[in-house]
């Protein structure tokens, strides 16, 4: 897919975001807060308590992430901020940073593509984006955690949430850390000033 247009979500844009997300928070009720805040909290808060923490961040001007537009449309969606925003990566026995306090380190940690548009390139305009806008804040390296589905490795569609190897690599992102658990592959892209 050509021609998509970013821009960052802020409270002129949560209207499109609740659309691209639908009636389901995108996925099972997340609203992307699953990387945000501890498990307890997540699984208490519901569909509707983490649209209201989502809400919540964009209406204190926190950055959240980019939203995507093909012909005036959203079709898509990644979460970018500073690696911070984002306990449960820091927490991760799997994901846990070397430096976690370091927050000129970014992550890009899921993306949401409408249905209907999948597999047309959404997602490569999205972290494309994701790297433009870490670089215009200051960021000195942009991070995912993409699973790998090489060598015929087949992970259920319900994990590809926070893309492919395969994705970050055409992106210019290289291996920085693979965990023993083998499910995430940890992606890095530095960004020169």
């Amino acid at each position: 897919m050509t021609g998509i247009e970013v821009h960052a979500v802020d409270k002129d844009r949560w209207d499109d975001l609740v659309d691209l997300f639908g009636p389901s928070g995108a996925y099972s009720g997340c609203w992307c807060m699953w990387f945000r805040i501890p498990s307890g909290e997540f699984s208490r808060n519901g569909n509707a308590g983490n649209r209201a923490a989502l809400e919540s961040l964009v209406a204190d001007g926190e950055p959240i992430g980019l939203l995507g537009y093909a012909d005036g449309q959203p079709v898509g969606w990644c979460t970018v901020a500073p690696r911070p925003a984002y306990p449960r990566i820091l927490r991760s026995p799997a994901l846990k940073p070397e430096v976690p306090a370091d927050a000129g380190v970014w992550s890009v940690p899921c993306f949401f593509t409408r249905r209907g548009q999948r597999g047309g390139g959404v997602a490569a305009a999205m972290l494309e984006a994701a790297v433009a806008h870490a670089r215009a804040q200051g960021a000195s390296a942009l991070e995912g955690y993409p699973v790998d589905t090489g060598q015929g490795r087949v992970p259920p569609p319900a994990e590809l949430y926070t893309g492919t190897v395969a994705l970050f690599e055409r992106a210019g992102f290289t291996e920085h850390r693979r965990p023993p658990t083998g499910r995430r592959v940890i992606m890095r892209r530095p960004i020169p000033g």
